[in-house]
């Protein structure tokens, strides 16, 4: 069971953090930017959202599997397939996570609005300590919100990582496949303990936000 949480950790860690990194640019481009792309592109983020798990997990398992043409160019450096394996899963989680890092990011960004980054410009800050300086402490808690949603939404996944990484144990087996399994093996009571571990988590994760939330309109100078 030890290694069943570790490796639910690991994943939900690692897609956070790399999530959080990734997300930056582009919800920062969706907040700020004037292309007319902008409606395309977050349609598209958003897609996991709506998009069945299964039907995300089916194609991803297609794109990362031996026959296809990326782990084709990928065969010469040792790679032949990232499907059902712990690299794949994590590659998953990032697609089907985005939504979770990039819609708190974007709102956050949205709200720190022009006059602060408008006085910065008029002290003579660059675009760079704009964002750095202004823009990145004033959405901290949009960044507490994505992280906190990401890694509890990576945690309770289930379609994207039966599809995309089975249930190999010690490579792909986390929490959500591992009461699968308890329960296609009729291991009710463990299935039951395991349940209701990620029901307090996510009632946390919930009363986590909700408390971000409200902290931020205390703040907000605004509200």
């Amino acid at each position: 069971m030890g290694e069943v949480l570790w490796l639910t950790a690991k994943l939900a860690g690692i897609t956070t953090l790399l999530l959080l990194v990734l997300a930056t640019p582009l919800s920062w481009w969706l907040a700020r930017g004037r292309s007319s792309l902008r409606t395309v592109v977050t349609a598209v983020v958003a897609l996991p959202i709506v998009l069945p798990p299964t039907v995300l997990g089916f194609y991803l398992l297609i794109a990362l599997g031996p026959k296809s043409p990326l782990m084709v160019l990928l065969q010469p450096f040792g790679v032949r397939t990232l499907a059902f394996t712990f690299e794949g899963l994590v590659i998953g989680s990032l697609i089907y996570s985005l939504p979770f890092a990039v819609q708190p990011l974007r709102n956050a960004f949205i709200a720190v609005g022009d006059e602060p980054l408008e006085a910065a410009a008029t002290l003579g800050a660059s675009p760079w300590d704009r964002f750095w300086r202004v823009a990145l402490p004033l959405a901290l808690p949009g960044y507490v919100a994505a992280g906190i949603l990401t890694f509890a939404h990576t945690v309770g996944e289930f379609g994207v990582v039966m599809m995309l990484g089975g249930n190999i144990p010690g490579e792909t087996t986390v929490l959500s496949t591992e009461i699968y399994r308890l329960v296609e093996g009729l291991e009710w009571g463990q299935a039951h303990r395991l349940s209701l571990l990620l029901l307090v988590f996510a009632f946390t994760v919930l009363l986590a936000l909700l408390a971000i939330e409200r902290r931020s309109r205390v703040l907000d100078p605004k509200g």
